[in-house]
């Protein structure tokens, strides 16, 4: 047999094992997302967000957040799950960049899973951001049907980024756009 055959055998057998599997799609995702950059949208497809009526509840107090209250913020929304790959494979990179930006970026980490779920993971794991679940519909422009999702909004409410996958957050490209974001 060829090695080539023989490790085509192997990666099936290791896939079919929950266990091992999981494991190897988030390195592949990590992988790839060193690959998927974050690119701003041309000025033209821009749209903007409605602020209307959306209200998301804090994991950390129970308290609401009424997304009206980011008016005039940097806003960084992502949409993720504690059991998606692909969150998972981008987390650790969203987490670095809100160790570094979240006293002048809101963030926003939206998920439908519970928060006792959302705790063990984020314990497991050494994350530290605060979490949110929407208890009202969500923006149009913010709709997803994928995730992970990731939205960044600036101060004038006009989406200027929208990547579907993982992403490399921490990325020197993404800090420079926040920055220049944050002096607009």
């Amino acid at each position: 047999m060829r090695i080539s055959t023989i490790i085509g055998i192997a990666l099936v057998v290791v896939l079919i094992f929950p266990q091992t599997r999981r494991t190897i799609q988030i390195g592949l995702h990590k992988a790839l997302s060193l690959v998927n950059q974050s690119s701003l949208i041309d000025l033209e497809d821009r749209k903007s967000v409605d602020y209307a009526d959306w209200k998301l509840k804090s994991d950390r107090d129970d308290t609401t957040l009424k997304f009206e209250d980011t008016k005039g913020k940097v806003v960084f929304i992502n949409f993720w799950a504690t059991w998606c790959p692909p969150c998972i494979a981008e987390m650790p990179s969203i987490q670095e960049l809100y160790n570094d930006y979240n006293d002048r970026v809101v963030f926003l980490f939206v998920t439908k899973d519970g928060f006792e779920t959302v705790d063990k993971f984020k314990i497991k794991r050494g994350f530290n951001f605060e979490v949110f679940n929407p208890i009202s519909k969500t923006p149009t422009e913010l709709v997803t049907g994928s995730i992970p999702r990731t939205f960044i909004v600036n101060k004038k409410g006009k989406i200027v980024v929208d990547e579907s996958g993982a992403v490399d957050w921490n990325s020197v490209k993404v800090r420079q756009q926040l920055d220049n974001l944050l002096l607009e």
